[in-house]
């Protein structure tokens, strides 16, 4: 059995494959490279995800029909705040945003040659930005406090493979499957008490002040603030077999290998780190997304479960109708916006944050992929246009549509927590503070 996908570069050349139902996501990739005559890149959904490797091509859902793009640039844009960090088709580094920030990167700027991959920590008070050279090694700039100084385990930073961050620490996971941490001690910058059991670690996944790590075995590890789920130890006979992890603010929720889910943390808001409510609906889940305290899945049968704080979207029963066929959810700090089979969207949670998108629902017709501010969403639909709405509390923001002239031929949308940025067809970028007011 095999289904046949359309594999795009950004320039618009594209080639028909079959893909078996059971080969890798990997040989789907190397087959396309060869066929359209580029090197190594990364192969994306229509949604604009990146697509695991190492999966098949059943377990990464593609269907007949689907299109998929290859980007060959490694061109890839993280953000702190109103800061972004964008690595150019050469392998270098430009920023650019809010003058005021920290995350200026003009004292590191001749060592940003051959970037990899970028990450960024998201404090109340300050940011930094680490990226993951060639040769494996990391260069940070930012506020000390936040991670942007790595003097004190740069020796560590070799054959660096991912990075991870909290609000204020980062974590890097090595070639040999070990990990070094460094930031904020609070928010996970020291794992010194659970080094010894950081061995053949695969994933790193983060809420604000914690950090939670899967092992080869499907075992977890976890580290940093208890009460922003750093402490496992309730429910660590239950963490087996964990094949995907997400995290909100301070609870995390993990996705076992049989579909269900097991959460931890979130020891004084309580909802988010206990789905028992709901645990008897939570079978066969495909993906979890989160807010800043509540959780929803994506059950294999289309359909969506919620828990967690109500107001930022734990309770979807206002729409729980329309969610049939979800393909993909995304949030912003208090409310969700899902992404339908038929290219419409159905949102819920915090007004005010794009729980309503009812200002714009008439636009909402074919969209692919769905970004997320604190308070804003970004949809970009088949034609290369965009869509906003929410709200942002700042005032010194703007208006989409000041750059919507722009906004024409987008092929994939990044945010951070105050703005968004466009990745155009002609490798320009459009980058903005979007203000949409909802009234």
């Amino acid at each position: 059995m095999s289904v046949a996908v359309e594999v795009s570069l950004l320039s618009g050349k594209r080639v028909a494959l079959k893909a078996g139902l059971e080969e890798e996501v990997s040989a789907v990739k190397r087959r396309a490279q060869t066929a359209l005559g580029v090197g190594n890149g990364r192969l994306l959904n229509s949604a604009g995800s990146v697509l695991d490797a190492c999966s098949t091509v059943t377990e990464a859902r593609l269907q007949k029909g689907d299109s998929l793009t290859l980007h060959i640039n490694r061109l890839q844009i993280q953000s702190s705040g109103k800061t972004f960090a964008a690595i150019l088709g050469d392998e270098s580094v430009e920023t650019w945003g809010d003058a005021r920030s920290s995350s200026e990167s003009s004292a590191v700027q001749d060592q940003l040659q051959n970037v990899r991959q970028i990450q960024a920590t998201r404090g109340f008070s300050g940011s930094a930005f680490a990226a993951i050279l060639g040769d494996g090694s990391v260069v940070t700039w930012g506020s000390a406090r936040h991670g942007g100084d790595s003097t004190a385990v740069q020796a560590q930073l070799k054959n660096v493979q991912q990075i991870q961050a909290t609000g204020a620490a980062f974590a890097a996971i090595l070639a040999d499957g070990s990990v070094v941490t460094w930031g904020d001690a609070r928010a996970g910058g020291v794992s010194s008490l659970v080094q010894a059991r950081l061995v053949n670690v695969q994933q790193i996944q983060a809420s604000t002040c914690a950090f939670a790590a899967i092992l080869g075995d499907g075992s977890v590890v976890t580290w940093g603030d208890s009460r922003h789920g750093g402490n496992s130890r309730e429910v660590q006979d239950q963490l087996k077999g964990v094949r995907q992890i997400q995290a909100c603010g301070k609870a995390f929720a993990a996705i076992l290998a049989d579909g269900s889910i097991v959460t931890w943390g979130d020891d004084w808001l309580g909802p988010a780190g206990n789905s028992s409510f709901v645990q008897h609906k939570l079978k066969n889940v495909q993906q979890v997304q989160a807010t800043h305290s509540a959780f929803a899945a994506i059950l294999g049968d289309g359909t969506v479960v919620t828990w967690g704080d109500a107001r930022a979207g734990g309770d979807s029963s206002a729409v729980q109708a329309q969610l049939q066929n979800v393909q993909q959810v995304q949030a912003t700090h208090s409310a969700f916006a899902s992404i339908l089979g038929d290219g419409t969207v159905v949102t819920w949670g915090d007004a005010l944050a794009g729980g309503d998108s009812s200002d714009v629902q008439a636009q909402l017709k074919n969209v692919k992929q769905i970004a997320a501010s604190s308070a804003s969403f970004a949809a970009l639909r088949a034609d290369g246009s965009v869509v906003t709405w929410g709200d942002d509390a700042d005032d010194d923001g703007v208006e989409s549509s000041a750059v919507q002239a722009q906004l024409t031929d987008v092929k994939q949308i990044q945010a951070s927590s105050k703005a968004f940025a466009a990745l155009r067809g002609d490798g320009s970028v459009v980058a903005t503070v979007v203000q949409c007011r909802t009234s």
